[in-house]
Order: structure tokens, then sequence, then C-alpha cells
């Protein structure tokens, strides 16, 4: 299953990667991303000349695109209203390694690890790979293992426990490094600030053994911050923010469109990823990047791969508890999604990708600019306001309000929804939920527009840093 060195590995991303290759665009490609820029100058332009609801038009359509998506995930997520049957088990269970991967994590590291241990399933081998910490990890683990610290570049085995330590190179170089030394069949990636509820790793064999085309699936996940009052905000916006995008990737899963695998708890196939080149080390975004290829190389060599999104494997994991924290994260997660959309550009608009070429990329070259579109519609509010343009907010505010009242139903009914998909487990409520639809719009929605607007910049000045 191994035996694959991290010089191989990167051979393989180079002869795979569109990045690499040199790719011509494909003239589909650039009408669609050329038409969501050129569209938001022409209606920034009418701002400044149009007359009555439509000289709002950026707003106007940046609210009807919003919408859609709404209804698509509403659509394709009608069937979580009953009982998700699972598909039935018709390989063997696979064997499985969870990767840890840790930088100045000491404080929660043996947290993480106990979790994996007290699994319904444990993996079959727990990796401790350690990012070259300079905290205090190497004296938690080497109590932890009753061992001193291996080598840098080494690993050390302990029964069904591993402790490999790098030098510092960034999470996606010592995933690659990790890579070499796993010899199960699958592979679960789990951030060291990530607990897994008891049977997360057991509904990822499940899974993997009933679909052997599966290649990547993501878990369910639940941020925590900190019990600050900062923390505490974020933590409810977060709570609401990750239930939608849960039940949008179970959509787009439904449409074989699925992208977005959460790295923080996320089960890949060994073969599969080794096939493709492992992670690529240069983008922001390394979990997100590694789908794309897995998907490319699955199309190219008609394989029929694909990915999942599992209501059944859980786990919490830490979110920003202070807004500039908040911005970088969504500064980087927007950078490298920008940095993929580029790299990936040729199967935009592809038939030949199926339903992630013709629907989600598409959909994501929208989403290339919904952030800008989004700031262009608030930024001009206050600017007809100080022009003397009030006659404007009256039918602006009626669609904001109509807008406000169809989120509402969609946040209650999302909540109905991911309860039934999860088992019951979720601390999100009702009136909360009420609350968080009604001032979202003018706060947190903002703020993650800022910070992928701030991801602009970094994809453009050639940020790497992870």
């Amino acid at each position: 299953m191994s035996g694959v060195t991290a010089g191989e590995l990167e051979r393989r991303l180079h002869e795979i990667s569109p990045r690499w290759t040199n790719s011509p665009t494909p003239l589909p490609s650039i009408l669609i991303h050329g038409f969501v820029f050129a569209a938001w100058i022409v209606l920034l332009f009418n701002a400044f000349f149009g007359r009555g609801i439509f000289a709002w038009s950026v707003g106007v359509v940046y609210i009807l695109y919003d919408t859609a998506l709404l209804l698509f995930t509403f659509w394709k997520t009608w069937p979580l209203r009953r009982v998700v049957l699972l598909l039935p088990i018709t390989g063997p269970r696979p064997t499985v390694t969870a990767i840890i991967t840790a930088y100045n994590e000491s404080a929660v590291l043996v947290a993480t690890i106990e979790a994996l241990v007290r699994q319904s399933e444990p993996p079959d081998v727990i990796m401790i790979a350690d990012d070259g910490s300079t905290d205090a990890t190497d004296g938690v683990l080497s109590a932890y293992f009753h061992t001193p610290p291996p080598a840098l570049g080494t690993l050390a085995e302990t029964g069904g426990l591993n402790w490999l330590r790098m030098q510092h190179g960034g999470k996606a170089r010592t995933l690659n490094a990790a890579l070499t030394h796993v010899k199960t069949e699958l592979f679960i990636t789990v951030d060291a600030d990530t607990i897994l509820a008891p049977s997360a790793i057991a509904a990822m064999r499940d899974a993997f053994a009933a679909d052997q085309n599966l290649v990547a699936a993501t878990g369910v996940l639940t941020p925590v911050c900190d019990k600050s009052s900062g923390g505490w905000l974020l933590e409810w916006f977060q709570s609401y923010e990750y239930v939608r995008n849960f039940l949008s990737r179970y959509a787009w899963m439904r449409m074989d469109g699925l992208l977005l695998i959460s790295g923080a708890f996320a089960g890949f196939r060994h073969d599969a990823v080794l096939a493709v080149g492992g992670f690529d080390a240069d983008c922001l975004v390394e979990d997100y990047e590694l789908i794309h290829r897995l998907r490319l190389y699955g199309y190219d060599n008609q394989l029929g791969w694909h990915t999942n999104v599992l209501g059944g494997a859980l786990g919490q994991t830490a979110a920003p508890s202070t807004l500039p924290k908040f911005l970088r994260q969504r500064r980087r997660w927007f950078g490298g999604f920008l940095q993929t959309q580029n790299w990936y550009r040729k199967m935009v608009g592809a038939s030949r990708y199926g339903d992630v070429g013709l629907w989600m990329l598409p959909v994501k070259a929208a989403d290339t600019m919904q952030p800008i579109y989004g700031l262009s519609a608030f930024i001009l509010l206050p600017w007809y306001i100080c022009t003397g343009r009030i006659d404007l907010l009256i039918p602006v505010g009626g669609l904001i309000v109509g807008k406000i009242i169809l989120d509402l139903g969609f946040h209650c009914w999302s909540i109905f929804l991911y309860r039934k998909w999860v088992g019951g487990h979720t601390k999100v409520n009702f009136p909360l939920a009420i609350l968080a639809a009604i001032i979202e719009p003018f706060s947190f929605q903002l703020f993650r527009h800022l910070g992928a607007s701030w991801g602009w910049l970094a994809f453009l000045t050639g940020k790497r840093s992870w």
C-alpha cells in the first residue's frame, strides 16, 4: 500500500495538476468567468445612472443569486426530512490510519488522541504528525508515548500509536510525509484541535466499505470557540453557518458535484491519493485542491470516483474566537479557493467532467465575485443616503426585508433537516436561529465578505503561507 517517497508524490503531482501541465483555458471557462466579472462592472456602473430599485441592481442580483442557491439546497436536501437509509456494505471493512496533524497544539493534543482511542471502532493506527512544533508538544507526547522524541524526519512506532516528527514545513508537507508511512487502505485526517464523536470512525469505515468508488468523504463538524463574550458571539454565528454549509455539501453530493471536504476531519482512499500525488504544499487550502485533483484524475481515466458527506461522522473543531483570527481564516480559505479555481479553470463548463464541470465549477466561478457583489451592494446604501437618493431606500428595504423573511424560513427548515440528518446531535435552537437570521446580513455576513475580499488580495499578491 505504501512504499512511495515524498519525491515520487511530488513527481505525480506535477504530472497531474493543471497548474504544472500548462493546460489551455477553454472558451466556456473564459466566457463564464468573464461574464461574472463584466456583469459586476456593468451593474456597479448602473448604480450611478439607473432609476428606481434597478439603480441598486448589483444588490438585486446578489440577492437573487443567493436565493437561487437556497432553493437549490432546499430541493436537493428534501429527502433528509425522512430517515436516510445507508447503502448496504458489500465489501470487507477497510483498515484505517488516523493522522493527527499538529503545530503548537500541545494544550489539546492528548484530548484529540484520547477521542480516537475511545472510538467504538478505533483506527488501526493513530499517527501524530508533528509539523515542527516549538511549544511543549515534545514533552506532552513523550509522556504519552513513554518514549523520547524521535529524530526529526523519523517515525517512532509504539503499537498502534505512531509519532512522526518533522521540521516545520506546513501542514501539506507534513501530511505527505505521513502518507509515505501509511500501510492501511484508508487514512483519516484529524486536526489536533478536533474532537470526534465516538462513532465517527465507524461511520467512515461503513461509507468506504459500502462504496468502492468513494475516494474521499467529509464528516460533519460543529465549531467551538472559547468562553469569552467575543468567542460566544462568533460561535453562535458560525454554528448556523456550518449547519447551512454542510447541508449545501449534501445537496452538491446528490449532484455528484461535492468538492469541499473539510481536512479537519476527512477520510481518503490511500491508493487514490498516492496516485494523484498527495497534497499540494503551495495551496492555501490543500484539502480542497486535492479533491479537484482526485475528480479530474477520476474523470480523465474513467474511474467513476466520487466524494461524500457523512451525517453519521460527527466532530467538534476549534473555530476563531476573535474577529482578527476570523478574518485571517477567511482570507486563507478564500485565497485558496481562488487559487484552486484558477488552477482548475479548464474544467469549468466542460461536459467531460460531468456535473462538476457543467454545474459546480460554474457556480464556483460566480462565487469568486459573490463577496464583491455583496460589499458593493452594502456600500451603495449609505452612499444613496449621503447623495439624497432616499427614495431608493423604500423599494430596496422592501427587497431586503423579503430576503430576510425567506432566509428565516430556510434557517428554521435547515435546522429541522440537520437534526434529522445527524441524529439529533446539535446545539443550535430555533429562537436563537431566528435572531441570527435577522441580524446576520448586517453583521456576520459583512465580516465574511471582508475576509473573502482580503482573500482576493492574498491571491493577487501570491501569498502562500498556511
